[in-house]
Formats: C-alpha cells, structure tokens, sequence
C-alpha cells in the first residue's frame, strides 16, 4: 500500500497559481486510519492511506512484511527524508487505536475475539489564497457508534455510548490542543508541499471520453446507458432530459468510481420505449471540458448485443452430457480391451 505528506515555500507562489485551475480553487489532504479485528489469534489489522484530493499518495499495511509507510506516487520521494517519521506516527496511532477498542468492546462487553471495526478519518481543506477552508476529524466504532470534531474546531459531538466514552475522555485531556493545531498549520504546510511537488499529477484536468449503449431488455424496453470515463479530477455531472426536462424517473446512475490507472469513470442509465430514443439525451459537464456535452443515440450505431443466456445454458448442459457419454464409452471400452488382454 503507498500514501505520505508535506513541504516547501520557495514554490509556494507557483501552487497557489495552478491551484486556481480547480473549481473553487480548493483541495483536500485526507488520512484515513482503518483497525480491523477478528475471530483467531491474529493481532488486528492496521490499514493507513494518505489521500491529495482523490489520489493515493502514500500507505501502511501491519500485516505486510515491509513495516514501513510507502509511497503510492513516484513524486511523493521528492518531497523530503520523512518516511521513518511518517512511520513512526502511524505506528503509536496503531496502539493508540488498539487501546481504544479495547475500551469500548469492554463497553459493550464485546468479545476482543471478533469482528470489529475502528475507523479514524481526519484532514484538512484549502482555498486558492493557501487559506485553511475548514478541518474535519472523526472516529467511527464497527460503523454506528462516531465522535466527531465540530466546525469551529474546539468541541466535540458524541453518538452512541463509544462516542460519549470518548467525547468525555478527550474533553478530560484536552485532546483537541494537539488536534486543532495540526489541521490549521500542519496540515496545510503538507497539503501544499504535496501540491508542489505533485502538481503535474494532482493538478492536471482529463477531459472525460463519452460514450453511449443502446441495450433492448426482456419486456422490450430499451436502456440507454451514457458512460464517461478517462476523466480526472472524479468531480462530474452526468444527467438525462426528456424532450429538453430533466429526467429522474427509469434512471440509474452509480457512484463515480476509479478505474485503475489514475482516472474516473461514471454512468447514468435510463429505461425507454421503444423507439423514443431520439427523445432522450445525456448531459455531461467536467472542468475538463471548454462547455458541457450534449449526445443523443444515433441509429445507425449497432445496438448493444444481447447475449442468448437460456441457448447458452442448454448448449453447455447438452455438450457436458455429450462429454460424459464419450468419456463413459470410452472408459468401458478400455476395461473391454483390459479383460480380452487378460483372457488370452
């Protein structure tokens, strides 16, 4: 796993400069701290990643042999000697973590032995001026039970009895003394330095590439599926009209996803009669794009094909049972010839 942080300001001018590209001008550092538990003697698990916006940039996993926090991005070994520290941090959070599930399975009276989940997110935001837009921390138990750091970065809201546990022991200790300096000075002099020296990668824009499907269902009815994918950053809109109105009933459009090599990829499905088609159009708007796109489907590109799953099922069935006669005959004949062998 790879992610890390932070640094200079001789090329400060620079990142504030390309950051302006962006919409609002703004990004986000994000590091997320996942500790999972389970049946078996087993230690529990410790995942960290480090996030520039929608980019991995660094990563720590406790069960792999290298014990070290690595980089998910070739630039991030440009920004500075800090891995072992880097390291280091995210190792005292592991026991830091470890304590408090134990304190909150003995709330619960949970087995130690089972399947638990802590989940720690925390972060900062920034403007183009370098200015910190807001900070956000938060820590989750088995994904019911949260505490959460308020706006104003001094109190803290509690949910459930975990989160009233820790609400009152952090309010004890003053814990948001350490916190609110990180995210308003720490974080941001990392952010930056990541943007500096990952600019090329983290402050780029690509265009998404559109395309559309044309698939008949079994009740005769067509979707009309509009993909877009190559994309980067993930921020896009993707929408159907009807007759020119926003059309919001028959669709379906899924969460934008990675696709694996550093960009985005989305898509917004409808159910239409047939041969209404020409009525629908798909809208998509990126950062990437110099005005939004506007496709309709065209009949003279080949439908999406079907494929004949009910032939399909009895054709294997047919040719397994095909097979086995062989195979049968096959193996009787070679007995036959076995006992004639013996008998002369």
């Amino acid at each position: 796993m790879k992610n890390f942080e932070s640094q200079p300001l001789l090329l400060l001018l620079m990142v504030t400069l390309a950051i302006t590209k962006h919409p609002n001008g703004s990004h986000t550092l994000r590091y997320v701290y996942t500790l999972l538990s389970w049946p078996g003697p087993l230690e529990p698990q410790l995942i960290f990643l480090g996030y520039v916006d929608d980019t991995q940039i660094m990563g720590f996993n406790s069960i792999r042999e290298n014990l070290g926090v690595e980089s998910r991005e070739p630039w991030m070994y440009e920004t500075g000697a800090f891995w072992a520290k880097t390291t280091d941090d995210v190792v005292k959070e592991q026991h830091i973590l470890k304590e408090i599930m134990r304190n909150v399975l003995h709330i619960y009276n949970y087995s130690i032995i089972g399947y638990h989940t802590i989940q720690k997110t925390y972060g900062c935001q920034v403007m183009h001026r370098r200015y910190l837009s807001h900070g956000f921390f938060e820590l989750a138990f088995n994904l019911h039970d949260y505490i959460t750091l308020n706006e104003d970065l001094r109190t803290w809201r509690g949910v459930g009895k975990a989160g009233e546990m820790l609400k009152e022991m952090w309010e004890k200790t003053n814990y948001v003394n350490q916190v609110k300096p990180f995210l308003q000075i720490t974080c941001v002099n990392l952010l930056l330095r990541f943007l500096t020296f990952g600019k090329k990668s983290l402050l780029r824009t690509d265009a998404p590439k559109i395309h559309m499907t044309h698939k008949i269902r079994p009740d005769r009815k067509i979707t009309l599926r509009c993909w877009a994918f190559n994309f980067y950053p993930s921020e896009i809109t993707l929408t159907w009209q009807r007759d020119g109105s926003n059309q919001t009933q028959d669709m379906e459009v899924i969460e934008t996803r990675p696709s694996g090599n550093g960009t985005f990829q989305k898509w917004a499905a409808v159910v239409v009669s047939s041969g209404e088609e020409h009525r629908y159009t798909c809208h998509v708007n990126h950062e990437g794009l110099s005005e939004p796109i506007t496709i309709r489907w065209a009949k003279h590109e080949p439908p999406e094909p079907t494929i004949p799953f009910m032939p399909m099922i009895i054709a294997l069935v047919l040719g397994a049972l095909l097979m086995g006669s062989v195979m049968t005959f096959l193996i009787w004949k070679r007995r036959t010839r076995g006992k004639k062998g013996s008998w002369s």
